[in-house]
């Protein structure tokens, strides 16, 4: 890294370490997002020839704000709490103008011959004009997205977490139906988290990380007020918390002491795209759609130097193409599909609806302090289906999020604090797009049962409600002035949050009929089950939406010690801890109980059902919960330990690794499932078979087929069990020691200037546990889950339906090689690029995006597989140009090979008694041959953007953006079709499915700034 002199050359003296770290303690019960994630920058460095308590201070051009600190003997002095922006530095008459990025921390040294109006700098600067000073000396694998990239890098919707897919080891996803997710390494997203000035976007119930970001076309944020933000992947220090993978952390503008303002509107239809796979076979047309865009941004002052302001509003508006075949497996029977069913598959078209507000007001009444109040408000309305779903049977889903934050800063020459008080309200709401009965058709492949296509009223499972609504405060303090063998900035902090966790998973509507197609042993005419609800009375006070009080802690404390002027050490430990009533409290009803211990149906006389599970492995005791049995996990203790050596302490080579453990969270949509599902069961009956009197797979509990139980819908079937039974009523039990998820993270590797161009080579490894998973509890009477090649479905306690237990289990084994190079723009040379390399080698115990493992006994019995999470290569390079007629070009170029997808193995029983299908993973080949010979892609894109700026009076600018996507058309299919060969599961792409991305696509955008 250069490094910024006033007159100064040659050996650098010692200097005083700055950095972060400390924190306080307190014990109430949860696990929170603790502690400031703070958006805020560090400065440190020294003054030449300054004597001790030589006062250095830092002026932010923009806003006028002046912070302030003293040098220590040595002349080394440390400023935090910086707003990220342009500052003029002073100390003994010594002057130097730079520019800093969000979360870092930056060396500036003053002193020497040079005047005091030195030459300005900028270090990752927004707006670069000079030489560009990047922080690496730090053992985090992390990479800062700058407001350049942002405004220059082509996108394919305005979501402004797109840009993190240009760094190693991160993933960015826009499916078919326009849904986006950020995945870190081999995880799942919900192990993610994103934090705007320092504030948790975190969704407690919902998967997706961010709050209302599962399932949503949408962007979590919006992108006018986004500054820049910074990426870290693994090993972040302790002040980072409720996370297993990548943390993002965005600094957003402020007013400053000019007015400024911008407006624009993006637009893009159908007939600038081209067809997807499904509208180009024959007879299907080009299946309307439209994506538009707009918004505006204001900040200026309310009282110069003292009082600012800064609003925006962005808005989406979206009809999406979507394509409805059936499951990979189920392709052949789309031929035997009723007329009013097969005339729903192919192109639709899906609606979405988004409003983004955010508004912030800063005050400094003096130096030394800085209130900030903030508001952002998500809207959003959109319709689901997509797969085998048909539009019939979708729903559509209300979502918003409305959070509150005010914050007091308080900086003294030695030490600096931060309180912030937050308050969410977080909701998603889905409901069915039709009421009434749902039909859905599959066909047999070995032991399981692909859909072929699902029409008619949406699943009771589609309407549901999840959210979180509640406050937090936290203190974080810093203590910059401490020397002992080196120089220490010691942080820390504590955050206690109370927040309300509500879910309802089902209503009391439309009953699903399964129908199986191409197959000998049922008629297709006739359903071989239904599934729907039926509410129970006499469970105590069990209500089918469940609300919890849960209290959150999180506690860190973080020394940065710089030891010398090679070595610096980060050391840290954070702990949290959650108290979640509704798993604590829960009581599992009596008559579950009662069933558990009274005989086996189907086993020999005297047996209960709690031996039968006791012989497959299963102790009853471990799951039946009195309501005081349980307890808050209380060991997510979190070591974590960083290096980074600067061989020859000019910070242009430096070697960095780090060591550490990150605990994350277990998801209440999983957690409130006991509840919801004893108050409102959810019933699955099989019917016999009206000519060989058999039912499907030997299923229980069987009742004999009568049309009224089609033509009387739920409330006949409802009636076909009573009113009291539980005949096939699920029964959910949890473990009462659940653990929460976290990660092991290892990192080796050098940072390097070379030039203008800085490089990183990292290798990562990433070991995550207990991850969540519902398995099979059934058994049969000798205990043992598989017989005949079958499992113990119809083996159901006495009066109810199948057992499914909740256990932690799911693990993950990722290795990373990460290599990134980035030439920062200058107005200079008028040009930036970054380039991007991850080489993954990942396996897991089961598809990290599932949480229903039924096809083994246990989590264990799973084997290892390769994971569908990531690609073995990645290549993403961007770039952008000052061309001509002052048009500026950017670019972007991705290529990932094949990710693997995840499946069953089946006819690989050597006796009965052995699984008839087995997970594995294969990988599809690949899908085009561009810039390599032989099909070795699984994405390719080109992206290509021109922006043109119209110079009017004074300053405002009115400009014209171009965006071609996906320039060469590449097809980049996500749906996968597997087959058996030679005893070998192989994956190939549907090629007439759904694609990843865009097909080609132009989008054009005007607008203003003053």
């Amino acid at each position: 890294m250069n490094r910024t002199h006033a007159g100064q050359t040659g050996h650098r003296p010692a200097r005083k370490l700055l950095s972060c770290a400390l924190i306080s303690c307190l014990a109430l019960g949860a696990m929170a997002d603790a502690g400031a994630q703070s958006a805020n920058a560090t400065l440190r460095g020294q003054v030449v020839s300054a004597s001790a308590g030589t006062e250095v201070t830092a002026t932010n051009v923009a806003t006028g704000s002046v912070r302030r600190t003293q040098t220590g003997t040595d002349g080394s002095y440390t400023l935090v709490g910086l707003e990220p922006g342009t500052y003029t530095v002073q100390a003994n008459g010594n002057s130097l103008t730079v520019t800093l990025t969000v979360a870092s921390t930056a060396t500036l040294d003053l002193g020497g011959k040079q005047a005091a109006s030195g030459p300005a700098t900028t270090l990752d600067a927004v707006n670069v004009t000079a030489p560009v000073l990047q922080e690496v000396r730090t053992s985090e694998i992390a990479k800062t997205v700058s407001l350049q990239q942002i405004q220059t890098v082509p996108q394919m919707s305005r979501n402004f977490l797109e840009f993190a897919d240009a760094v190693p080891g991160m993933i960015f996803t826009r499916d078919a139906q326009g849904h986006t997710s950020l995945r870190g390494g081999a995880q799942n997203s919900s192990s993610t988290n994103v934090y705007i000035d320092g504030v948790g976007q975190k969704s407690y119930v919902k998967e997706g990380g961010v709050a209302g970001q599962f399932g949503s076309a949408g962007n979590p944020f919006p992108q006018l007020a986004i500054g820049e933000y910074k990426v870290i992947t693994s090993n972040y220090k302790a002040e980072y918390g409720q996370i297993s993978s990548a943390a993002v952390t965005a600094a957003t503008k402020s007013g400053t002491n000019d007015f400024h303002g911008e407006a624009f509107y993006r637009y893009t239809d159908e007939d600038m795209r081209a067809r997807t796979p499904a509208e180009k076979q024959p007879g299907e047309d080009k299946t309307s759609s439209a994506e538009k865009e707009y918004g505006f941004a204001l900040g200026g002052p309310i009282i110069q130097d003292k009082l600012h302001f800064f609003v925006t509003y962005e808005a989406k508006r979206f009809d999406l193409p979507v394509t409805i075949v059936p499951d990979g497996a189920a392709t052949g029977a789309v031929s035997s599909l009723p007329a009013n069913a097969a005339a729903q598959l192919g192109p639709a078209s899906q609606a979405f609806k988004q409003d983004l507000f955010f508004g912030k007001i800063d005050w400094e009444p003096t130096d030394a302090d800085r209130f900030e109040l903030s508001y952002q408000d998500r809207d959003e309305t959109q319709d689901g289906f997509s797969g085998s779903t048909a539009p019939s049977s979708g729903t559509t889903t209300d979502n918003y999020d409305k959070r509150y934050a005010l914050r007091w800063n308080h900086s003294a020459y030695s030490w600096y604090n931060e309180v912030l008080l937050t308050h969410e309200d977080s909701y998603n709401n889905p409901l069915p797009r039709t009421y009434g009965n749902g039909y859905v058709y599959t066909t047999p492949n070995g032991d399981q049962d692909p859909t072929v296509i699902q029409v008619g009223g949406a699943s009771p499972l589609s309407a549901q409600t999840k959210g979180q609504k509640g406050w937090s405060i936290e203190d974080n303090l810093t203590l910059n002035s401490f020397s002992w063998h080196g120089d220490h900035t010691v942080k820390m902090g504590v955050k206690y949050k109370a927040v309300d966790l509500e879910a309802a998973d089902a209503l009391d509507i439309n009953p699903q009929y399964y129908y199986t197609l191409d197959n000998a042993d049922f008629p297709s005419d006739t359903p071989y089950k239904a599934f729907f609800t039926k509410p129970v009375n006499g469970i105590g006070s069990l209500s089918p939406r469940v609300k919890s009080s849960a209290k959150q802690i999180g506690v860190y404390i973080q020394d940065d010690w710089q030891v010398n002027d090679h070595l610096m050490l980060n050391v840290g430990v954070r702990w949290d801890y959650e108290k979640n009533p509704a798993y604590l409290d829960f009581v599992t009803p009596q008559n579950v109980v009662d069933a558990l211990y009274a005989q086996d149906p189907n086993g020999p006389s005297g047996q209960t059902y709690a031996q039968t599970l006791a012989l497959g492995g299963i102790n009853v005791k471990d799951y039946i919960s009195t309501g005081h049995n349980r307890h808050a996990f209380k060991d997510a203790w979190q070591p974590r330990l960083g290096f980074s050596y600067d061989v020859n302490a000019d910070e242009m080579h430096v070697i960095h690794g780090g060591i550490g453990r990150a605990y994350d969270r277990d998801l209440f949509d999983y957690m409130q499932l006991e509840t919801t599902k004893s108050a409102l069961p959810q019933l699955t009956v099989n019917f016999r078979d009206p000519t060989s009197g058999q039912c499907y797979r030997d299923a229980a509990p069987c009742y004999d087929w009568d049309p009224s139980y089609l033509t009387g819908g739920l409330a006949a079937l409802q009636s076909l069990v009573g009113a009291s039974s539980n005949a096939g009523v699920e029964v959910d039990m949890l473990n009462n020691k659940l653990k929460t998820p976290y990660s092991d993270q290892f990192s080796i590797g050098m940072s390097n200037q070379v030039g203008d161009w800085l490089t990183d080579a990292t290798i990562s490894r990433v070991l995550s546990y207990d991850g969540f998973a519902f398995t099979l509890g059934n058994r049969y009477p000798d205990g043992s889950f598989w017989k005949s090649n079958g499992q113990p479905w119809g083996n159901n306690m006495d009066g109810f339906g199948v057992l499914i237990v909740g256990n932690n289990g799911i693990e993950t084994r990722t290795t990373q090689v990460l290599l990134s190079a980035q030439k920062p723009y200058t107005k200079e040379s008028g040009w930036a690029s970054s380039i991007a390399y991850t080489w993954t080698s990942a396996r897991q115990n089961r598809d990290i995006n599932e949480h229903y493992s039924f096809d083994a006994a246990t989590i264990g019995d799973y084997p290892f597989i390769k994971s569908n999470a990531a690609p073995r290569h990645r290549l993403v390079v961007t770039g952008s140009y000052d061309g001509f007629w002052g048009i500026t070009f950017g670019g972007k170029l991705t290529l990932s090979t094949p990710v693997s997808g995840n499946d069953f193995l089946c006819g690989t029983a050597t006796s009965g008694n052995q699984p008839g299908c087995i997970p594995t993973g294969a990988t599809p080949g690949g899908n085009g041959r561009f810039l390599l010979g032989g099909k070795v892609w699984g994405y390719r894109s080109v992206d290509l953007q021109a922006t043109k700026e119209f110079a009017l009076a004074g300053d405002t600018k009115l400009y014209a953006r171009l965006d071609i996507l996906n320039v060469f058309n590449f097809e980049n299919f996500s749906t996968l079709n597997y087959t058996t060969r030679d005893g070998k599961l192989i994956a190939s792409y549907n090629e007439t499915g759904e694609i990843t991305g865009l097909p080609r696509q132009v989008k054009v955008e005007v607008g203003f700034k003053f």
